[in-house]
């Protein structure tokens, strides 16, 4: 049987390593998905750069738009990344009857709904293996693997530089403007890392897996957003020291009310499998009413990680080619014409348990003030934790630190909470607040 053409749209990181895993596998993958694949054109700004990866037999171009109109290629690859002209370019290889790949995890969490239903109106497929969490195939597991289950939550360490920049807070004792820049240095965080430390990447994966979740749209906009520029190496030892770890979590949840769907730091015990998570690594738990807990761990960036789910992507679309486009796995696992409209709950809304540290004065009722300020919330106190001044500010100081933690309550009510105790006058400091999750 003829191979299956393929356009590359962006010949980077992994365009390239997908080019690599291609060609030292082709025979393995021609078993696998019945027929050859073969990309058989690329564009790229740099056509010299490309040409030089790409080898003899491939045709490059530095015009997108010449990928997609040609009538040979069956799938086009959109490794572009970003909002604006790889939606039009993902759009228009739909409107042109070709089935699309991409790792645009943005570009999905932002315009899914819009993409996923031109595809099924043109009977095409997008697949987006490679969007979350690179070489795990956690998009499939979701997808397919679990299909019999009712999900009830997911929490995944969904961003590689974050990771690393926290275990080497923990590991170093050393605080997060250090060992940002450490890791811009090693390669493991952008220029601008912006995206990164703030969340927002973390978000954008952890939207796609609550919609193929809970049969959802996609509602990236709803998701709560927060990173790991406030964290201090105190806290990372503090969380160690009562039998937690610190990780950036991305969050999704089924409950009575709604579905949430938040990213931000958590404190997450010790004894789980996803705390030990270390360095660039990622890792996404899924709760699921048969299975109970499942855990993916692996790589979740780089060259060839990502490029074996792009290349997974190809082998599913080349095996259902020829497919009646209503017998295929439908985009976000449930049929379309059957997807619900579960409200995504504001954060206030959101029940969960809390570490909170406090710089206060060393006097006498400090500590009363404060846990008589939790009592009138009606908030339940798990475990205190104050430090000797001398240990916290050295010999002679006259403040020190406070950490609590909390049992469940409703996140409006530790919001009032914490006004008070911060108008406290022997609160010297911006509280820290942790959300902590048990993952039981």
């Amino acid at each position: 049987m003829k191979p299956i053409q393929v356009g590359l749209l962006g010949m980077g990181v992994v365009g390239s390593g997908t080019f690599n895993v291609l060609r030292r596998n082709q025979e393995e993958i021609k078993r696998r998905a019945g027929r050859g694949i073969e990309i058989t054109m690329v564009a790229d700004l740099d056509v010299a750069r490309a040409k030089s990866l790409a080898g003899d037999g491939v045709k490059v171009v530095n015009d997108a738009r010449a990928v997609i109109a040609n009538p040979d290629i069956d799938i086009v690859i959109e490794l572009i990344g970003g909002y604006g002209i790889a939606k039009t370019l993902v759009l228009e290889a739909i409107a042109a009857g070709k089935h699309v790949v991409t790792a645009n995890k943005a570009l999905l969490a932002v315009h899914g709904t819009e993409i996923f239903a031109a595809a099924s109106a043109k009977g095409v497929m997008v697949a987006f293996e490679a969007a979350v969490a690179g070489g795990i195939p956690i998009i499939k597991a979701l997808r397919e693997g679990l299909t019999a289950n009712s999900i009830q939550w997911i929490a995944g360490i969904i961003n590689g530089t974050t990771n690393f920049i926290l275990s080497e807070m923990r590991d170093k004792g050393l605080d997060f403007a250090v060992v940002l820049k450490q890791a811009q240095a090693l390669g493991y965080a952008e220029a601008d890392p912006t995206f990164d430390i703030e969340g927002v990447d973390a978000a954008h994966k952890a939207t796609i897996m609550s919609a193929i979740a809970f049969g959802i749209p996609v509602q990236f906009d709803k998701a709560y957003v927060e990173g790991i520029t406030k964290l201090g190496a105190a806290d990372i030892k503090y969380a160690e020291q009562l039998g937690y770890r610190i990780k950036l979590l991305g969050i999704t949840k089924r409950t009575p009310a709604g579905i949430e769907l938040r990213v931000h730091p958590s404190l997450v015990p010790t004894k789980r499998l996803i705390a030990n998570v270390e360095g660039a690594m990622n890792a996404v738990m899924v709760q699921g009413d048969a299975v109970g807990t499942t855990l993916y761990y692996g790589k979740g960036a780089g060259s060839e990680p990502t490029a074996s789910a792009v290349i997974a992507d190809l082998v599913d679309i080349t095996r259902l080619h020829t497919a009646d486009p209503l017998n295929r796995v439908p985009h976000l696992a449930f049929q379309p014409n059957a997807m619900s409209d579960l409200p995504i709950l504001p954060m206030s809304e959101v029940v969960t348990s809390y570490y909170l540290r406090l710089r206060i004065a060393d006097e006498t009722g400090v500590l009363a003030k404060v846990t008589g300020i939790l009592a009138e919330a009606g908030i339940s106190i798990d475990a205190v934790l104050q430090r000797e001044a001398d240990e916290v500010g050295g010999e002679g100081a006259t403040f020190t630190d406070l950490i609590i933690l909390t049992h469940d309550c409703v996140e409006a009510k530790m919001n009032a909470a914490l006004a008070q105790m911060q108008a406290l006058p022997t609160v010297l400091e911006p509280i820290t607040r942790i959300r902590k999750e048990e993952l039981a």
